[in-house]
């Protein structure tokens, strides 16, 4: 089954690296997308799945607050954050991440292989080495991908996590060729 032309490799990416748009004010450092880290995936022939964005979803494009773009990142991260683990938003989120847990459960269950997930490091979110807390971005996960990371082992699934950051290009295309060096020696 599956045995066409499909490479059957995919690469789980957080929302705002083929989106910018739906990032919180005033944070956007690219017009559009991260061309750079999309199409060094694309290169390699695999599916790009798109992560739904987690701040979007349960606090709108605004993030509850139309002056937010006006505080510095890390003051209105940390805000973000604190609205994201409010009980409301952790089970909307629980929702999207039964969903993405089917997903890579499907593509696995017909032999694909899940290069990677790759996240936006000090997204109060979506980071994954970095996140923002009290103001600073510290060493730590972003509340969406922690709980993805956990319902991903609880379902016994072990999916490589990189975090990349829009105003770090060549770094972030190292951890890229490191996540993908990996991959092709599994």
């Amino acid at each position: 089954m599956f045995e066409d032309n499909r490479s059957k490799r995919i690469m789980i990416v957080a929302h705002c690296i083929l989106n910018q748009n739906s990032i919180s004010d005033a944070s956007a450092n690219l017009r559009s997308q991260f061309t750079e880290i999309v199409e060094r995936i694309m290169k390699e022939n695999i599916g790009i799945v798109q992560l739904p964005c987690p701040e979007l979803q349960c606090l709108g494009l605004d993030r509850e607050d139309r002056l937010g773009g006006m505080r510095p990142v890390l003051e209105e991260n940390t805000r973000i954050r604190e609205s994201m683990l409010r009980e409301g938003n952790l089970k909307l989120l629980e929702r999207e991440i039964e969903k993405i847990v089917f997903q890579t459960t499907e593509y696995r269950k017909h032999g694909f292989e899940i290069t990677g997930i790759i996240g936006i490091n000090r997204s109060p979110s979506c980071g994954v080495e970095t996140t923002t807390v009290k103001n600073e971005e510290v060493e730590g996960t972003g509340v969406f991908m922690e709980m993805l990371s956990e319902a991903l082992t609880k379902d016994g699934q072990t999916i490589r996590m990189i975090g990349v950051k829009t105003g770090e290009i060549q770094e972030s295309l190292n951890r890229l060729e490191a996540l993908l060096k990996k991959a092709y020696k599994a």
